[in-house]
């Protein structure tokens, strides 16, 4: 598995266990709905500064978690699952 594919694995699974949709995400981090959307399609690769900006900003909605930017490139096979969409209600 690559780098890209297991950040993208756990974006979407640290997303989905804090009920954020991609939009809330990209706002949390300073970003846009087509960056994070990237990301977890494995079709962009962030910078150092971005993990650390994406765990920080995880981390801000529950900091036992204890995110860091190496946590977010480590496999975790349980965090390989098939989750639903996540919507903003508006």
């Amino acid at each position: 598995m690559s780098s890209k594919e297991i950040l993208a694995m756990n974006l979407k699974y640290y997303r989905y266990k804090l009920n954020l949709s991609q939009e809330r995400f990209a706002d949390a981090i300073g970003s846009n709905l087509t960056y994070v959307n990237q990301l977890e399609n494995c079709k962009r690769k962030p910078t150092i500064e971005m993990l650390d900006k994406i765990a920080n900003n995880l981390n801000k909605f529950d900091n036992s978690l204890n995110i860091t930017a190496s946590t977010l490139l480590k496999y975790d096979k349980s965090h390989v699952t098939n989750f639903e969409r996540i919507d903003e209600k508006k």
